[in-house]
């Protein structure tokens, strides 16, 4: 079908991350718990784990929303969860083609391949990307959340739950996630 033929747009949410280096395993663990729930069917909730350029050829099937879900340092207490705004507007984006590590790609790396991509098949990349991050407590070798960061992925589920539905979390979910994580959404 026609992607530009559906009645929703299509959403890709797609947990990101390494599992056998602890907290980096937060967005696989996300989208695991995400794709049990009873979603829409344009939503489609996929594990990337560390397979970026596999993402970024699957975002040329056609999605207008693309939720990333992943490990963010950002200096907060262990377990915070950020809803950050990819925002494309670089007014120095790099030029050549994308360094391609298939097992270190990060979110920017993917997106750059995307539009390296999308300018050599016409194709479009998601009109809005948004990344659903947890800071975390330790991405050292080993197998496992660390306990903060485990006890955020049920939050993170609901946040991506409201930015589906109603494309922002709500002031009182913020407030909560804000509560409930020890720092901002």
């Amino acid at each position: 079908m026609n992607p530009s033929a559906r009645s929703d747009p299509r959403t890709l949410v797609a947990g990101i991350g390494n599992i056998f280096l602890g907290d980096d395993g937060f967005g696989v663990e996300t989208a695991r718990r995400l794709a049990e729930r009873d979603l829409p069917d344009h939503i489609e909730v996929v594990d990337i784990g560390v397979r970026g350029v596999h993402l970024a050829y699957q975002l040329l099937d056609g999605y207008d929303t693309l939720v990333l879900v992943d490990a963010t340092a950002r200096g907060g207490a262990p377990g915070t969860v950020y809803v950050i705004e990819h925002d494309d507007a670089d007014p120095n984006p790099p030029t050549g083609a994308p360094a391609l590590d298939g097992h270190r790609m990060t979110p920017d790396t993917v997106l750059a391949l995307l539009r390296t991509l999308c300018a050599g098949t016409g194709g479009e990349p998601p009109r809005r990307v948004l990344v659903v991050g947890c800071e975390p407590a330790s991405v050292d070798e080993r197998i496992g959340l660390s306990t903060p960061v485990s006890a955020a992925v049920p939050e993170a589920v609901r946040l991506i739950e409201e930015l589906l539905r109603n494309g922002e979390p709500s002031v009182a979910q913020a407030s909560a996630a804000e509560a409930s994580t020890g720092g901002p959404t």
